[in-house]
């Protein structure tokens, strides 16, 4: 793979570690600010609308810019969202500062899919987005365990600190290695892009990117009250645990890019229905020990599973025109799903049956999007075999 692709990893893991650190650190947020742990969750919900709202404004915005120059204004408006977190000196200006940081989240992932797809051949496209999204995945493995402990030790604040240096670092990464020379294609117009979201197949194809992480998040979004209330495990063990959920995220996402890469419609079904027993069989693991490490491991596998295929399917529909738009707004749904995922797991958990029923109500989330999945598969096999009449 190209080194650009890996400069793009880069980018991706600092943006994904101040995407999901805040799930490492609820109960010192919440203790700190003086607010409960559902109302702490939402500062996973607000960022997750930050990027659905961010994602098309300023995939818009910078539609005339050299993409390499849109990655570094990306990775700048993030840097500074990390350090406007870290001075913030209430819930709210802390919900405002993760609001801003997260505009820049979708726009990026949209147009580093498009460029890592550039950057290598035609039958490995899925390949380049998974390896993209390792970065993603890494900063789970690593940087939302030693964000968990960093803020343990020294206080939450310590570890927004830590991503702003991150960010610093990334943007440095991109401006030596991502090339300037794949990045003046013509500029289509405006209308042209739009017009790719009236596509049936799109809109089923970003529904299916809610829905499929939806319940991921609900789970996620809640893991270290899980852990600690229902697993029974201490504050200091939920770093260790999230290194095993994130080396299932790193082993998930590889195989479902190569599995996408071979035969991209199964890869769709097989890896939301994988992911929808997994999250079944959460819901008992997760009241033991034990079963509770498995877990964590399985759903991490499971979940990042569907990230490459999910994306492909709506980069496939979208064509030439309109994949930049196409490919940040599924950036967008991923997170409108993670924003619904943060708010069915605080609502079960304050309205419902409490944490032991958060994954096997989750779980008939990702069901759905299976079943949407199934029948947009249906429509396009249906409308291919009337073409060739």
């Amino acid at each position: 793979m190209p080194v650009a692709l890996y400069a793009l990893t880069v980018g991706a893991f600092g943006i994904g570690v101040t995407e999901f650190v805040i799930m490492g650190l609820l109960l010192q947020v919440s203790g700190d600010l003086g607010i409960s742990i559902p109302a702490a969750g939402l500062l996973m919900t607000g960022y997750a609308l930050g990027v659905f709202v961010g994602a098309p404004i300023l995939t818009v915005a910078t539609r005339g810019l050299p993409r390499k120059t849109t990655l570094l204004v990306l990775m700048a408006i993030f840097t500074l969202g990390n350090l406007a977190c870290a001075l913030s000196p209430s819930f709210g200006w802390l919900m405002a500062a993760r609001i801003v940081t997260a505009l820049a989240h979708g726009t990026f992932f949209g147009v580093g899919s498009v460029v890592a797809t550039g950057l290598v051949a035609p039958e490995r496209k899925a390949s380049a987005i998974a390896v993209m999204f390792t970065g993603l995945t890494l900063a789970t493995l690593l940087g939302v365990p030693f964000g968990s402990w960093l803020g343990l030790a020294y206080g939450w604040r310590a570890t927004f600190w830590a991503v702003t240096a991150i960010g610093i670092l990334a943007f440095v990464i991109l401006a030596l290695f991502v090339p300037k020379a794949r990045e003046t294609a013509p500029l289509a117009p405006l209308s042209e892009e739009f017009a790719v979201l009236a596509r049936p197949q799109v809109q089923l194809g970003l529904l299916i990117t809610v829905l499929g992480f939806g319940g991921v998040f609900a789970v996620f979004t809640y893991i270290q009250p899980l852990l600690v209330e229902l697993a029974g495990y201490s504050q200091e063990a939920v770093s260790p645990i999230l290194l095993v959920f994130g080396a299932g995220l790193v082993v998930g996402n590889l195989l479902g890019g190569r599995w996408a890469d071979r035969s991209l419609q199964p890869a769709l079904i097989g890896t939301l229905l994988l992911l929808t027993l997994v999250m079944v069989a959460a819901g008992f693991a997760l009241h033991s020990k034990i079963g509770a490490v498995v877990a964590a491991f399985a759903l991490g596998a499971a979940a990042f599973a569907t990230v490459a295929p999910l994306q492909m399917r709506v980069l496939q529909q979208a064509g030439g025109v309109g994949q930049g738009l196409a490919s940040s707004l599924n950036i967008a749904a991923f997170n409108l799903g993670n924003a619904f995922g943060a708010w069915l797991g605080g609502f079960v958990i304050s309205h419902g049956p409490g944490l032991a029923g958060i994954a096997p109500i989750a779980a008939l989330v990702p069901l759905a999007a299976l079943g949407l999945a199934a029948w947009s598969l249906a429509i396009e096999r249906r409308s291919a075999r009337v073409a060739t009449i």
